[in-house]
């Protein structure tokens, strides 16, 4: 007769998998996708390469894995606060000054990981880089589609450049990142933060109603 318990397959899990996840995104926040090894992906994990494997799939697999726990613990909060906020410039101006404190935060990586992990990848981790950029975009085209609600709406003038603006925004977070990989404090980011939101097109004055013709007395 045949035993109702079923015997576990090979070794039973010995490490945390979650913990050991938490590690790898800070590898490769830290070192970025190209130059994080799995040596130094199974030193930091606290776990063997064949351990690595089996819970993760390969370098690239433990990598996408990744890049959507940072989304979830640490990036997402621009397309938060464009979505949230109720015009454009109050979304971007949130964005800009969260990524100031988030960029900075002590004890942990600095910059965002999809902008610095995509830094001198070779062509073999081309789709690497080239889903980090998709991701990137993916941002811009938010801050676009909400630019494009304003000028409909009047909030901006009509002739305001979505495309460029939702680009100049993008370009000002990703050398906030940068600036903060080289050591930038938070009040500087702030700074300029503060600075980049004076570029942002002015509201249209509302012009005052014509006054209504006098009518003729009877």
């Amino acid at each position: 007769m045949a035993s109702k318990e079923t015997k576990q397959r090979g070794r039973p899990r010995s490490f945390d998998r979650e913990t050991a996840l938490e590690q790898a995104v800070r590898s490769f926040w830290e070192q970025g996708y190209e130059s994080t090894s799995i040596a130094d992906l199974t030193r930091a994990m606290g776990i063997s390469a064949p351990s690595l494997y089996a819970a993760f799939g390969d370098k690239r697999a433990l990598f996408d894995e990744v890049v959507a726990e940072y989304g979830r613990h640490y990036g997402g909060f621009i397309s938060r606060a464009v979505a949230e906020e109720p015009t454009a410039r109050r979304g971007v101006e949130r964005a800009l000054r969260e990524a100031a404190v988030e960029y900075t935060i002590p004890g942990r990586p600095r910059g965002c990981l999809v902008i610095s992990a995509a830094l001198n990848i070779s062509p073999g981790s081309a789709e690497v880089a080239a889903s980090l950029r998709e991701m990137r975009r993916s941002n811009i085209g938010e801050i676009e589609s909400a630019v494009r609600a304003d000028i409909a709406a009047g909030e901006l003038p009509a002739d305001a450049d979505a495309t460029a603006l939702a680009d100049y925004v993008g370009a000002v977070i990703q050398g906030m990142s940068q600036q903060a990989r080289d050591g930038a404090e938070r009040s500087s980011l702030e700074a300029i933060a503060e600075l980049a939101l004076k570029a942002w097109p002015e509201r249209p004055a509302v012009r005052p109603e014509a006054p209504a013709a006098a009518r003729p007395a009877p």
